[in-house]
Parts: structure tokens; C-alpha cells; sequence
């Protein structure tokens, strides 16, 4: 059952966890789904992030660009637009104020149950 639960939460995130990854320097698809392995999400499916990159792009929060690759054919590299940059902002303090709720609620039962 948490399974379930934590891939619509992950669902949730997943665009704004994108949008940090890519607001220090443009990067590829295979080398995103890296990222998010190397930051616990290696259960995420190569076939969600594309799709959203793409989605991302026709909202305006990314633009792509061919990049020559040191091993074989360009690759498709994207980059945060001045909207994306405004959306990871917004995606930050949101999170953090959803984090700071859901914390307080978790401490508040820990201590009823005394744990």
C-alpha cells in the first residue's frame, strides 16, 4: 500500500524535483534519470521523466537544444526559460511550506503516541 501512495506523491514532485536538477546547467534525459537515481529516485521510470520534459517544454518551463556527444549521435539537452526558473522558485517555497505542515502534523502524533 505505501507504494502506492508514494508514487502519486512522487507524481506530485516530480516536475519540481526536474526543475531543480536543471536549474544548475542544462543536461540530457539519460543523464536526468542519473541525477534522480543518485538522489534516491531510482524506481522512477525513464518512461515518466520523458514525457514530462516534453510536457514541460510545451509549457514553456524548458527549452531543448542539440548538443554534440563525446560518445555517438547529439543529444537532446534542455535548459530552464525564464518561466521554468520562476516555477522552480515558486516549487521551492511551496515545498518547503508542505514540508514544514506535514512535519509538525508527524511530530504532533509522535508525541500523543509517545513515541
Amino acid at each position: 500500500m505505501a507504494q502506492a501512495n508514494d508514487s502519486q506523491m512522487l507524481k506530485g514532485v516530480l516536475q519540481g524535483c526536474l526543475l531543480m536538477l536543471l536549474h544548475t546547467e542544462p543536461s540530457y534525459g539519460y543523464a536526468i534519470t542519473q541525477q534522480l537515481a543518485a538522489h534516491g529516485f531510482a524506481a522512477v521510470p525513464k518512461g515518466t521523466v520523458y514525457p514530462l520534459l516534453m510536457t514541460m517544454a510545451k509549457k514553456g518551463l524548458l527549452e531543448s537544444f542539440m548538443q554534440a556527444s563525446p560518445d555517438g549521435p547529439e543529444r537532446k539537452y534542455y535548459r530552464l526559460t525564464a518561466a521554468g526558473e520562476a516555477e522552480r522558485t515558486a516549487f521551492g517555497l511551496s515545498w518547503r511550506a508542505l514540508q514544514q505542515n506535514v512535519d509538525e502534523i508527524i511530530e504532533k502524533v509522535a508525541t500523543q503516541d509517545g513515541n
